[in-house]
């Protein structure tokens, strides 16, 4: 089999499987573990997918930049956005991520709601300036471009001061073992802090995002309250993330 061939296998099995264990894909082509592994190293670098011990994984298509996401499944964020507002009420302290399904968020809170939103993403911010009865209150830090959100020592620090109700946590894969997953260290840090600071953590979760991996955990799924997702995830994804004892939830 030429090496094309092979890597457009591999890619076909990550695909209808969700994942590659190369022990079992070089047993089935008859070819070493070594071989599978350079073609998973190089296809990696491709961007083609995500490396994980003993294979790889769907990588997620959310590690793109702000502007580009913000095309992304814009229909699916806007219902998953509606059915996280339905979880805020009158009184709460409310800290959102940035991304754009934060934002679509953001936009779509109640006029008549009263509550405070914390954020470190000037982006919502923005989106929340003119809303008649929330409070915004905006973490600084060191200005982390690709998503547009603050990072760094200084951010990390302000959010240990605060405490809320609920947390919106935006991360770019969501994955039964894999966990949580961002594609920054940096980030992944400050959407730790903003979830152990919160009573309840909710992952707004657009179904590319479902099955899918990134290099940083950012906590595991026993860490979170539930998973919002939209009507188009993944049926498999889904179950198994249900089955991993997450609650899931769909408009």
């Amino acid at each position: 089999m030429l090496t094309a061939q092979r890597r457009d296998l591999v890619l076909a099995t990550l695909r209808e499987d969700g994942r590659v264990v190369a022990k079992d894909l070089a047993a089935s082509l008859q070819v070493s573990e070594d071989t599978i592994r350079r073609d998973l190293r190089e296809l990696a670098a491709e961007g083609l997918l995500h490396r994980v011990h003993g294979g790889a994984l769907p990588v997620s298509p959310a590690i793109a930049d702000f502007a580009t996401r913000a095309s992304i499944s814009t229909g699916a964020k806007a219902d998953l956005a509606r059915l996280a507002c339905g979880l805020v009420g009158h009184g709460q302290t409310i800290a959102v991520d940035g991304g754009t399904t934060a934002r679509e968020l953001a936009r779509r809170l109640p006029a008549d709601l009263r509550a405070t939103v914390v954020t470190h993403s000037p982006t919502i911010a923005v989106e929340l300036a003119e809303h008649p009865t929330v409070e915004v209150i905006i973490v600084g830090g060191r200005l982390f471009k690709h998503s547009v959100v603050a990072a760094g020592a200084v951010a990390h620090e302000a959010i240990g001061r605060v405490s809320v109700d609920l947390f919106f946590l935006g991360v770019t894969g969501i994955h039964p073992t894999a966990g949580l997953t961002t594609g920054d260290a940096d980030e992944a840090a400050i959407k730790r802090a903003w979830s152990q600071r919160a009573a309840e953590t909710y992952v707004l979760g657009s179904s590319e995002k479902i099955g899918a991996a990134s290099a940083f955990e950012v906590v595991g799924l026993d860490a979170v309250t539930a998973v919002l997702t939209d009507a188009g995830a993944p049926a498999r994804g889904v179950a198994e993330l249900r089955e991993a004892g997450v609650r899931v939830l769909t408009p």
